[in-house]
């Protein structure tokens, strides 16, 4: 089993949250970053479907140098590797972050074959943007289950549950490989041990400069 989890870099919650002058953008001088909620869960997803099924996992971003910090604190919970996307300071819209996700993505399996489930976040805690998951899928040709707050992987399939309007569940079967967006509560992240946050120092970053496209 081969698991990719996609993540961002947001403004840690716990600080005061600032915008800039213009009123437009969150002033991030200031604010300690963090992986978004959502995206805590699914890192642990990944963790768990690897320790159950063996396998490897990955964890890719898409942001500044500094990110580097997030992808060390998925490496410290137990995925195995990471690669940092490192942009140049221009903003990347959904569009964008998406293409060179999906550039990213097809650059791996072509190396060391295809990964049979990648996670998202469902929505960016900083934005709310929560296209991203879904243009992946879209230009990679997988199925593509939303909203999630359980998950299993077994027999080739992956069986999806998500709270339904109203009340009750909505219970989805899609084949592997597919993409996955979970929401907070999916699982109860675990925190990175000592040993664990030592383990992630020592590893090493795959660097990919992303193509910038409107």
């Amino acid at each position: 089993m081969k698991v990719l989890v996609c993540i961002k870099s947001v403004p840690a919650v716990a600080g005061r949250i600032t915008l800039t002058p213009d009123g437009r953008a969150i002033d991030t001088k200031h604010l300690g970053f963090a992986i978004g909620p959502h995206e805590e869960c699914a890192v642990e997803e990944a963790v768990r479907i690897v320790e159950a099924q063996t396998g490897s996992s990955v964890v890719l971003t898409l942001g500044p140098a500094a990110a580097e910090e997030q992808l060390r604190d998925a490496m410290a919970v137990g995925i195995d590797r990471a690669i940092l996307l490192e942009t140049d300071g221009r903003e990347f819209d959904p569009i964008a972050t998406s293409s060179a996700i999906v550039a990213a993505i097809r650059s791996q399996e072509a190396a060391n074959g295809p990964f049979d489930l990648i996670l998202f976040g469902n929505e960016a805690a900083d934005t709310g943007d929560f296209q991203v998951g879904i243009r992946v899928a879209v230009a990679l040709d997988r199925p593509v289950v939303t909203g999630i707050k359980s998950l299993a992987v077994r027999d080739g399939s992956a069986f999806a549950r998500r709270e339904a309007t109203g009340g009750g569940w909505e219970t989805y079967e899609v084949r592997l490989p597919a993409v996955v967006s979970v929401k907070e509560g999916l699982n109860l992240p675990r925190y990175p041990s000592v040993p664990g946050r030592l383990r992630a120092r020592r590893k090493e970053i795959e660097r990919v400069e992303p193509a910038w496209s409107q």
